[in-house]
């Protein structure tokens, strides 16, 4: 069963699977900030980031290269940086719940812990990608 398992793992249609559902929330997410450009202008106005226009087209790009990146499995380390640094940033600009009466506070929290989860599967990823390349060809 074993061998099953890794024979799946290791294969490279699992790894693009894998990679492509790590960063859905990024690519649909920048892909939604360019097909609804208002809307996209209205969440950075709502967290103050202006001008908006830009912080709304930055945001996009960052999400969709750093994602394109780790999909395509080129430079992953730096796809995954880009959107591991994004996703940090987001905690003390829309997820600042030390400043939130609750019951906010506790889902904001929760936000928080679920930011720092996909952190970690970023760094898993770029990390995985690293001892893969290392490792000569069989």
């Amino acid at each position: 069963m074993s061998a099953l398992i890794e024979s799946i793992t290791e294969s490279r249609t699992f790894g693009f699977i894998a990679r492509t559902i790590l960063t859905s929330m990024f690519w649909l997410s920048g892909i939604a900030k360019l097909a609804d450009f208002d809307g996209g202008l209205l969440e950075m106005t709502h967290f103050g980031l202006e001008p908006a226009a830009f912080f709304n087209v930055a945001t996009a790009l960052t999400q969709l290269i750093g994602s394109a990146l780790i999909i395509s499995n080129r430079w992953t380390w730096l796809g995954a940086g880009m959107l591991a640094v994004f996703t940090a940033l987001t905690i003390p600009i829309a997820h600042n719940f030390w400043a939130m009466q609750e019951p906010m506070r506790t889902i904001e929290f929760h936000f928080v812990a679920e930011h720092i989860t996909v952190i970690g599967g970023l760094m898993v990823v770029a990390w995985k990608s690293a001892t893969t390349s290392a490792v000569p060809a069989q």
